[in-house]
């Protein structure tokens, strides 16, 4: 489905670049994360929180998803322990639960002849370990983190970097997600702005994506049909 408003018939014909964030758009991280954040409150003597809710805070990086889940009252001093457990307990159980999305490897596989990265607000040594572990690492040329830049998204200081290392214009780029963050993040940027309907954002958007796709073989769909030359690495 088209969310933007273009009177080209062809409005992504230039994108020669993908840029994915990760949790809730490649990968269900979702128990993982939920289960290490109640392990989290548990050690802090909290009460566990529902998964839902828990989803609802996913996306802004480790350290606002812990001070979120601790809620209001808490000090830094408590924010900084949590997070340091959570960290801790997260690693050695980030890959327990954590799968692909269904369409996700077939989708990747058919994007195969463009360039590709990762930019999400996750750790990025996390995210590294789980690209590697779910076989994925290998589809990307850049993974870029929560902590690989002085900021996060949606300051669209990574997505900058990224149209550098790849010597792109900002249309001939595509950020991939599942939120209003990676939305402003596109738009910051000046990039087009793809989003999938199934992941831990709920596709309920305040600005709406240039497109929104169920799989990201769809995409693929989209863009080979698109296409103004063809895809190359």
């Amino acid at each position: 489905m088209d969310g933007a408003s273009h009177t080209d018939s062809a409005p992504f014909a230039d994108v020669r670049v993908l840029i994915f964030d990760l949790d809730g758009t490649l990968i269900d991280s979702g128990v993982d994360l939920a289960l290490s954040v109640n392990a989290t409150l548990k050690e802090m003597g909290r009460q566990p929180l529902p998964h839902d809710q828990i989803f609802s805070y996913v996306g802004q990086g480790a350290p606002r998803l812990i001070e979120q889940a601790l809620g209001p009252v808490n000090t830094r001093e408590e924010c900084e322990q949590g997070l340091a457990f959570f960290l801790s307990y997260y690693r050695e159980h980030m890959l327990d639960n954590t799968v692909t999305y269904p369409g996700v490897r077939e989708g990747l596989a058919a994007l195969n002849g463009m360039p590709m990265a990762v930019l999400t607000n996750k750790p990025v040594r996390f995210s590294r370990q789980i690209l590697e572990g779910l076989g994925l690492a290998s589809y990307f040329r850049y993974i870029y983190g929560g902590n690989s830049f002085q900021t996060k998204k949606p300051d669209p200081a990574g997505m900058g970097v990224l149209l550098r290392d790849f010597g792109a214009a900002p249309k001939q780029v595509m950020l991939v997600g599942d939120s209003d963050i990676d939305v402003q993040t596109a738009r910051n940027a000046g990039t087009w702005c793809c989003c999938v309907t199934y992941g831990l954002g709920g596709a309920k958007f305040a600005c709406p994506p240039d497109l929104q796709v169920d799989s990201l073989t769809e995409l693929a769909e989209q863009l080979d049909r698109q296409a103004a030359q063809p895809r190359r690495r």
